[in-house]
């Protein structure tokens, strides 16, 4: 059904098909990116909660921007500028799903519809998580920190991780499960500190 809905929305082709020079008045262009620049990291954020792996989450973003400019001149000043690119994203991710058809972990329409609402509904809570990970993320030891951006920064397949950490698939697969746990704590004791 959302699929469907698609059909009539922005970002919903393939970006690079009728790319075409946007003339658009100087103030326009700085508006534009402006209003990118304010909300690139929410759109970022928002399509890596829709997105299991983040190359592809990037390539959505990469994706999502070249739409959000080539629709620009439709969008209207003083509307919710992040409410429209996060919807020009949620279609962007609807059509990586097509693409992305063979792989075996697929979500139903209407799971990423709910997910997308959630993560829609809340962004400035979001963001703080994010910060609040960053910031234990940090905390960890270097070869840790190294462990979290081979597998999440570079989407590393865990025996490619085993290889170049220098242990057994099984040895990394009980490192990631461990950082995880940390940093879940981490995050939660930073949640708490936040809201007492």
């Amino acid at each position: 059904m959302a699929e469907r809905a698609a059909e009539n929305q922005p970002g919903r082709d393939d970006p690079a098909r009728g790319m075409q020079e946007q003339s658009l008045p100087a103030a326009k262009v700085n508006e534009f990116v402006r209003l990118l620049g304010e909300n690139q990291r929410r759109i970022s954020l928002y399509v890596m909660g829709l997105v299991p792996n983040w190359n592809d989450a990037e390539e959505i973003v990469q994706e999502t921007t070249v739409v959000l400019w080539q629709e620009f001149a439709k969008f209207e000043t003083g509307t919710n500028f992040a409410a429209w690119a996060c919807k020009v994203a949620y279609f962007r991710v609807l059509a990586w799903r097509k693409r992305k058809t063979r792989e075996k972990l697929q979500f139903s329409s209407e799971f990423l519809e709910t997910i997308s609402e959630e993560l829609a509904a809340d962004p400035e809570r979001r963001e703080d998580r994010e910060r609040r990970l960053a910031e234990c993320v940090e905390k960890l030891p270097p070869d840790q920190q190294n462990v979290i951006l081979l597998r999440y920064g570079e989407g590393c397949e865990i025996e490619d991780l085993a290889q170049r950490v220098g242990r057994t698939v099984a040895a990394s697969y009980r490192l990631l499960s461990r950082i995880r746990h940390n940093l879940f704590e981490c995050v939660g004791r930073a949640n708490a500190l936040e809201n007492a």
